[in-house]
């Protein structure tokens, strides 16, 4: 994917002093006074100024990661085009900005769009061992069929690049979306395997030189919009059984589906991918976790945890990127996710599926634990806590009700709040009650399954100032969205729906990043 301009910004809407939109229909709104402060996140990340979108797969490079995502530098002057900036970090909560890393406009080619960074060991390239070499999309005439796959290298571990060239080691062949190549090292085969979204394909590409590629095969998967940002990665469950994963990010809202990263488990000789199931799994339920990659785990010593991968995903939509409070009160737009860990698991029908929970290192930033223990509600339930970005997880537990969760930055008079929880049959993140990004109305709850004979679930809810990421019992299911509060509404309440319930072990916890 790309960056664009910042046009149609706040289009059908309105922004309050203090930077926050106010609703664009429905019921009318009073604007709280409150004097104009920061709605940056509190421990998620955040580009510096301007503009991000789409996360690069970050790469293990001299003991951190290497992060690099598509930033426009222009965004606030309306013009168009996106570089690659990196950011480094050694635990994938902090991190520390490096700059512009692969520039834009230095060749007539234009800016660069998504893509892959590898690090090039046995200089198959010619660049030198150890060189990072990136593949990525540039579309010179800006057109649909224009897109083609261009290469950078760095001989300085990966803080500056140098074009290959102007001209395209994989040339488009005359076809409509050709983009976001994911690149992998298959070591079995002396060889570099290209992943590539192409439409509703994913071609599959090899190269012994990342400068020359052979088209090899193609996985077509139509009815969830067209393909974006493909991944291909093999991960090891606890039970010992292996699976290769291929993960797209696509729209599915047309067919009920999500808006996020679906995936499907499955093998890959190498050559070809054969999905376990046709219909694909989602890795999030909720309405923005988009353009995700999924990344390496290394130890400190660089070796690979073959158990469990990152993941990192850009908290927005396409639908609506640029309605956002944060480039008025602090002059940026663009927020991830919180870095993910995500394990391979065995569902009780025998499927696998992967399991999401928040990076491990997040438990060093804890600034203040509020423990509120065990909690008996029946109907609302305020708590005495405010604040505006913290984590909130308990199991909540019932011998019949229809439903029950809590409301999340929620107003002095209880009129606006994120609601998460359980309803009969699913599980929900439902934003509407709150400042939406979404002026249709039609994409403000989010739902995934949920077994109504339970009698209890485990929630786990990271909420900060413009997001939320709820965390269900084993992370089979996550939902993630934008949501802008304002920042008076800082409440807290649970609840149920007919019937009681105790909300065991609650625990709400603040960071310091």
């Amino acid at each position: 994917m790309r960056g664009i301009t910042r046009r149609a910004l706040f289009a059908g809407s309105a922004v309050g002093a203090a930077g926050a939109l106010l609703p664009a229909a429905g019921p009318a709104v009073a604007r709280p006074r409150a004097a104009r402060t920061s709605y940056r996140a509190g421990y998620h990340f955040t580009v510096p100024e301007q503009w991000k979108n789409d996360p690069q797969r970050p790469v293990w490079i001299d003991g951190s990661y290497h992060y690099y995502y598509l930033h426009n530098a222009d965004y606030l002057a309306g013009e168009i085009g996106t570089a690659w900036r990196l950011t480094t970090s050694t635990d994938l909560v902090s991190f520390t900005d490096r700059g512009i890393a692969v520039p834009k406009d230095t060749t007539a080619n234009g800016d660069v769009w998504s893509g892959s960074a590898v690090v090039d060991t046995r200089d198959t390239a010619g660049f030198g061992a150890g060189a990072v070499v990136v593949l990525a999309t540039m579309s010179p005439h800006d057109g649909p069929a224009d897109q083609a796959q261009y290469l950078y290298y760095s001989t300085d571990g990966g803080r500056t690049f140098t074009p290959h060239g102007t001209d395209p080691v994989l040339p488009n062949p005359g076809v409509r979306d050709f983009r976001d190549p994911k690149v992998i090292r298959d070591e079995e085969r002396d060889r570099w395997v290209m992943t590539l979204a192409e439409n509703d394909k994913v071609g599959f590409y090899h190269s012994a030189d990342l400068k020359t590629w052979t088209y090899v095969s193609g996985f077509v998967r139509g009815g969830i919009g067209v393909l974006e940002c493909p991944d291909l990665f093999r991960i090891r469950a606890g039970d010992g059984t292996a699976k290769w994963v291929l993960g797209v990010s696509a729209n599915g809202k047309g067919a009920g589906l999500p808006h996020t990263y679906a995936y499907w488990t499955g093998s890959f000789d190498g050559s070809a991918f054969t999905a376990d199931a046709t219909d694909p799994q989602w890795l999030d339920h909720g309405w923005d976790w988009y353009g995700a990659v999924t990344f390496d785990k290394r130890g400190t010593d660089g070796a690979l945890d073959e158990g469990t991968r990152y993941a990192i995903g850009w908290l927005n939509n396409w639908d609506y990127a640029h309605i956002t409070p944060t480039i008025d009160s602090d002059g940026f737009n663009g927020t991830d996710s919180i870095v993910r860990e995500i394990t391979l698991k065995r569902g009780g029908d025998g499927t696998y599926f992967l399991a999401s929970r928040p990076v491990a290192a997040l438990d060093r930033y804890v600034s203040r634990t509020v423990t509120l223990g065990d909690l008996e509600v029946e109907g609302t339930r305020l708590l005495d806590y405010r604040g505006t970005a913290y984590e909130l997880t308990c199991e909540i537990t019932w011998e019949q009700l229809t439903g029950a969760g809590m409301q999340l930055r929620r107003s002095p008079d209880g009129v606006r709040h994120i609601d998460a929880g359980v309803h009969r049959d699913y599980a929900y993140l439902n934003r509407r009650p709150t400042v939406s990004p979404d002026m249709t109305g039609r994409w403000q709850e989010s739902h995934s399954p949920f077994d109504p004979a339970r009698r209890s679930v485990r929630l786990r809810v990271l909420v900060d100032r413009t997001s939320v990421e709820m965390f269900v019992d084993d992370g089979r299911y996550v939902h993630s969205s934008a949501a802008f509060p304002y920042l008076v509404d800082t409440g807290l309440a649970l609840f149920t729906v007919e019937g009681k319930a105790v909300f065991r072990n609650t625990v709400i916890r603040e960071f310091r990043v």
